[in-house]
């Protein structure tokens, strides 16, 4: 039994499964042992729960496509009696994966063509994400980037790692670098020290950051020698990834207060994902229990459209009524963001609620979360401290000049696609003209 947000879960003693019952307890709290010991067959399921048919078939048809392996942790979550159980869902595979929607991609997030070295995408101006394994001590169902983790690479080496630090060392624009995989954490401590030293030799690497789920499917990973490691590298930063409140157990707010106790930030992305967490209550639930364990709602990320996952996905319109039931409605830190990471690399897009009613050059109107209906007069106050021509916006090298907050920052006049009929036409008929790429200059 386990309670979240003021509800009881029904979780079984590990020691009640017979295919663990005779395992001594300090092997069942070695993640190595839960990691060499995941149930990657039906017939090791089969000694778990009685599986559906839909699951047979699931557990049969989808090894083409995509890996399967239980941590016998998480397993142990799994309600044997209950085929839509929330942590049975993420874990056991259903023959519904097989089927690809017109709308799936095979790299929906173009990871891949933004990647200017292996393991390396490079996407925004100064941040990066870093693959550095494909193993994950559990493979969930909803995976974003199972055309890469489907496959046995196994750890990156630090040499096979190599190119991505050299363009690191000269890309100075870097400042940001965020450890997946697979899960970075699944990995031995030696070869994640050695990653995280050869990072900070990069002097212009400000932060580090780590994606990882083994606080929610194997807690026992998170050791003492491990926070000892991470310790070393601050400053640090670690998303987890909590999708229910069954999840957080005692053993996954042990795991998640040694790393807090240890100074580093916790923050948590919570996929949404049908059947499993698409409810505004229970979305709520889940976003007290992390707050009390020191862990902060970062984002709610709308299901990608990688093949085979579309019966996971919501509509959009569910994850902006759940913001809508947690703004005003909670505490503000409690709060995540509500993002679609846009197919095509086009990157995460924040969505929330009409707040902005309407505005003028004198008001704004504003709605808050109970439907009220207020004015906000604008300030008559002379220029603002960063004016037209702000020194530090137009001579920090790291002044934002892409995008919108380029032509904010009057760095550009305006955007515009390159392949348009009316650009393609007006470089048809005027190839005397020079265009800077997607730029338009103010006179033309």
């Amino acid at each position: 039994m386990v309670m979240a947000g003021g509800y009881e879960y029904n979780i079984r003693d590990w020691r009640e499964v017979p295919l663990w019952k005779d395992v001594p307890e300090d092997r069942w709290n070695d993640w190595r042992w839960q990691a060499g010991h995941s149930i990657k067959s039906l017939e090791e399921l089969k000694q778990v729960l009685a599986p559906t048919e839909e699951e047979e078939r699931g557990v049969i048809d989808c090894a083409k496509y995509f890996k399967f392996a239980i941590p016998p942790y998480y397993a142990s979550l799994m309600d044997p009696n209950d085929p839509n159980c929330p942590v049975r869902l993420q874990a056991v595979p259903k023959v519904a994966e097989t089927y690809f929607s017109t709308a799936d991609m095979h790299d929906p997030l173009f990871e891949d063509v933004d990647s200017p070295a292996p393991g390396l995408t490079h996407r925004y101006p100064d941040r990066v994400l870093l693959l550095i394994t494909d193993y994950c001590g559990m493979y969930c169902r909803f995976c974003t980037r199972r055309r890469f983790t489907a496959h046995d690479h196994g750890i990156q080496s630090l040499k096979a790692l190599e190119p991505a630090f050299q363009y690191l060392e000269k890309a100075t624009e870097v400042r940001d670098v965020l450890l997946s995989g697979g899960d970075p954490l699944m990995v031995k401590d030696e070869y994640l020290d050695g990653v995280l030293k050869r990072l900070r030799e990069i002097p212009h690497i400000e932060i580090v950051r780590i994606g990882s789920k083994v606080p929610c499917t194997t807690p026992q990973r998170i050791t003492p020698n491990l926070v000892s490691i991470l310790k070393k590298y601050h400053p640090l930063w670690l998303n987890t990834h909590f999708n229910h409140p069954k999840e957080i157990t005692p053993e996954a707010s042990k795991a998640v207060a040694m790393l807090a106790d240890a100074g580093i930030p916790l923050g948590c992305q919570t996929v949404l994902l049908r059947g499993v967490n698409d409810c505004p209550t229970l979305m709520k639930r889940l976003m007290h229990k992390l707050v009390m364990n020191r862990v902060r709602p970062y984002y709610i990320y709308q299901c990608d459209l990688s093949e085979g996952i579309e019966h996971f996905r919501t509509r959009v319109a569910k994850g902006l009524e759940i913001v809508e039931h947690l703004r005003g409605h909670t505490s503000g830190y409690a709060v995540p963001l509500f993002i679609v990471d846009a197919p095509g690399g086009g990157g995460k897009i924040p969505l929330m609620p009409n707040y902005l009613v309407s505005m003028s050059d004198k008001k704004v109107v504003l709605r808050n979360y109970e439907g009220g209906l207020f004015s906000y007069p604008e300030p008559d106050v002379p220029p603002s401290a960063c004016p037209d021509k702000c020194v530090a916006c137009q001579t920090d090298a790291r002044a934002s000049v892409e995008g919108v907050a380029g032509i904010l920052a009057n760095k550009k006049q305006r955007i515009v696609p390159t392949d348009t009929l009316r650009e393609q036409r007006k470089k048809k008929h005027r190839p005397q003209v020079t265009i800077p790429l997607q730029v338009v200059p103010e006179d033309h």
